[in-house]
């Protein structure tokens, strides 16, 4: 279809009644979903069969790596917004992804002691790092091709969440079963081509963007700072980033460590200011925000055992023969983004009919909900393994059934909780709130490193008995994931009345409305929210 003749707004040429701009990210971006869950797909499996580490260790790797891909959108996203501007910030995190995913590829001879695992650990330091530069900034350039009132707005971000999805579809699909059944080097070289593409794709389509998201200051990166332009000073800082994080994934203690201070400073600094400079109803609004955060720590500590404990225990205790075919245990990482796909917009729906009723769960009972679904799926999986004789593989449908019960839960409390955070921020700490509300997404990965570490079986003996540690882990966990929920839905009319919602005002932006298009958002549009009329 060509294109059709511009529209008012200085847009250029639109498709389909979008700026071109917004296709060319949603290929971006999905590449780069590609590249990432590519890997994501067969990290712990890489972990635990060529580097042999433990499964413990392997976990903690892992829960290391992913809380560090949480955390550093916030460097990356303040760097954009003071100096870089969001172009250059994301051509910037391509390029370091590209080179890390690439460096992923350096097998050596595989075990602890090859001279190749320092090439590792310096890979997953620059996706860290280019992850923190491009997750942080491209979703928020969709936002930047439309005005603020623009109808439009919601149905980009609809397409671009399209893309995350089914780069993060194929990408586990693909990789992983190139990686498993070709060998590691083939897995995450077609994650780095994935990333390639996308790269060449943001370059090649500079001009459709019509000079959105360019530096707000682009004389200071001109400027000569030690010799140099500022800008590359910034690039530097980068690389000085990447060096940090090739340190800190290597010591995971110490990415504890530093959740756990920095966790404890901001909690102690967002209490301060609710208590001292607001008034009663926006103070309890924050203090509402901060249950839910607290809420999203569990839950995100437990949906996150897919890539770690899941995806061992799925290689290892499941009959994956699908029609004569033994399935690689990391293409099942696909099957969480399949489930995004066919049912977000079910759930959008879903909340509309029900808001239009005055039947839609408050944002805490929906919290609840999502925990109850969660532990559901770890009591689904216990039971299709109890289902059939000791030491038998657990029925392939069991794995199905889980990943649909995360799955939902996931509906019920990601988009909710961006929501949330959106609404009960005051204003002059939209970004904080919104800061404060990933920082409990990354605490959450990493603590779901050390629960799959708990699953670590390299101390059982007898039959059937390294299993049944993983399925003692799942029930504990399934069974607090259940009383949690059922806790959260008690308590939710106490929490909803703390969030006072019949006495907020309308504004002009929401903080976070670009993270909405992220993949812990779907098929949320927070300004069709109903006002609160149901109990």
């Amino acid at each position: 279809m060509s294109s059709i003749p511009a529209v008012p707004g200085g847009e250029g040429r639109t498709f389909l009644g979008h700026p071109r701009g917004l296709y060319m990210l949603f290929f971006a971006e999905m590449w780069e979903r590609f590249s990432y869950y590519g890997m994501r797909a067969l990290l712990v499996l890489y972990l635990t069969k060529h580097w042999l580490f433990s499964d413990g260790d392997a976990s903690l790797i892992y829960g290391a790596y992913t809380a560090l891909v949480y955390i550093t959108p916030v460097i990356g996203g303040y760097l954009a917004d003071k100096y870089l501007g969001q172009r250059k910030a994301v051509l910037y995190g391509a390029v370091l992804l590209t080179i890390g995913h690439f460096l992923m590829g350096f097998e050596g001879e595989g075990g602890s002691g090859s001279p190749a695992l320092n090439a590792f650990w310096l890979a997953l330091a620059f996706i860290i790092v280019g992850s923190g530069f491009l997750k942080a900034n491209i979703s928020v350039m969709v936002g930047q091709l439309y005005p603020r009132t623009d109808v439009r707005r919601d149905g980009a971000y609809t397409i671009f969440y399209m893309g995350i999805n089914l780069g993060a579809f194929l990408g586990s699909l693909l990789c992983g079963y190139l990686g498993e059944t070709y060998g590691w080097k083939y897995g995450f070289g077609a994650a780095g081509v994935g990333m390639l593409l996308g790269l060449v794709v943001f370059v090649i389509g500079k001009p459709t963007l019509q000079g959105r998201g360019e530096s707000s200051n682009p004389a200071r990166l001109r400027e000569r700072t030690f010799g140099i332009p500022f800008e590359w000073v910034l690039y530097l800082i980068g690389i000085g980033i990447v060096l940090v994080c090739w340190w800190m994934v290597q010591n995971q203690a110490i990415v504890g460590w530093a959740l756990g201070i920095a966790g404890a400073i901001l909690l102690s600094y967002v209490i301060w200011t609710a208590v001292t400079k607001l008034d009663r109803h926006a103070r309890d609004r924050v203090f509402a925000a901060m249950i839910l955060m607290i809420g999203s720590v569990l839950f995100w500590a437990l949906f996150e055992q897919a890539g770690s404990s899941l995806n061992l225990y799925t290689d290892r205790y499941v009959d994956r023969n699908m029609l004569g075919w033994d399935v690689p245990a990391s293409m099942f990482q696909s099957i969480n983004a399949f489930y995004i796909i066919l049912l977000a917009p079910v759930f959008a729906a879903l909340w509309t009919w029900l808001g239009r009723r005055g039947m839609e769960p408050s944002a805490p009972a929906k919290f609840g909900l999502a925990m109850v679904q969660l532990g559901a799926g770890f009591l689904v999986l216990v039971a299709g393994a109890a289902a059939v004789a000791t030491g038998n593989l657990t029925p392939v449908l069991f794995i199905f059934l889980i990943y649909l019960l995360h799955t939902t839960g996931e509906l019920c409390l990601s988009p909710v909780g961006l929501s949330a955070m959106n609404r009960l921020a005051p204003a002059h700490m939209a970004s904080l709130i919104m800061g404060s509300w990933f920082f409990a997404s990354a605490t959450g990965n990493f603590v779901a490193g050390l629960i799959a570490a708990a699953t670590g079986s390299e101390a059982a003996s007898g039959a059937g008995a390294a299993q049944q540690v993983v399925l003692d882990v799942y029930t504990r966990i399934g069974w607090i994931a259940v009383a949690v929920g059922v806790g959260f839905v008690l308590v939710s009319p106490l929490i909803r009345r703390l969030m006072h919602l019949d006495t907020l005002r309308d504004d002009d932006d929401l903080a976070g409305r670009a993270q909405l298009a992220e993949n812990e958002a779907p098929g949320m549009h927070p300004e069709r929210e109903q006002a609160p009329r149901r109990p």
